[in-house]
């Protein structure tokens, strides 16, 4: 289902947050829910992932995860702001230990020249540790290559929040 690569980046961090008994979560925008595929993809994600957001929408985002939505209006949906506010909205809105967060734009359209298409960021949040936010420019990439780069970026750094 999914490519190689990501597939085994799953499979690692559910092996790695089963080690430790960690629950994952993940509140995503622009991936649709990809990366709780890709979790839940691997057997025995059941041991360790607690559920998932897709807030696709900025009202989405407020309702569900308590993203202000004076914060988005200030920032855009598409921001580090916004993307570290998913996180800590999705561990506090869940019985998660650690949670990432995907915002972005994965095209072809809603791109700006201060935003173009490619444009996500992540950000993990974990209890009684600093968020973790990372920005990632995918340019001149189709929908579906923005999208699972950001689910790789987004295993990457729950497996780096996990160690």
């Amino acid at each position: 289902m999914f490519p190689l690569e990501i597939e085994t980046l799953a499979r690692l961090l559910v092996a790695e947050a089963r080690d430790k008994s960690l629950r994952l979560v993940a509140a995503e925008s622009c991936t649709g829910g990809l990366v709780a595929g890709a979790i839940c993809s691997i057997s025995g994600a059941s041991d360790v992932f607690e559920r998932g957001f897709v807030t696709y929408t900025n009202r989405a985002k407020s309702e569900m995860l308590g993203v202000p939505g004076d914060l988005i209006a200030d920032h855009g949906a598409v921001s580090e702001p916004v993307a570290r506010m998913m996180a800590e909205g999705a561990l506090e809105n869940s019985n998660g230990h650690v949670a990432v967060a995907i915002t972005g734009i994965a095209g072809p359209g809603g791109g700006t020249p201060m935003k173009p298409v490619g444009t996500v960021h992540f950000a993990v949040a974990r209890a009684n540790r600093s968020v973790v936010h990372r920005h990632e420019a995918f340019d001149g990439q189709t929908r579906e290559a923005v999208q699972l780069a950001a689910v790789r970026t987004a295993l990457e750094m729950l497996r780096e929040a996990v160690a």
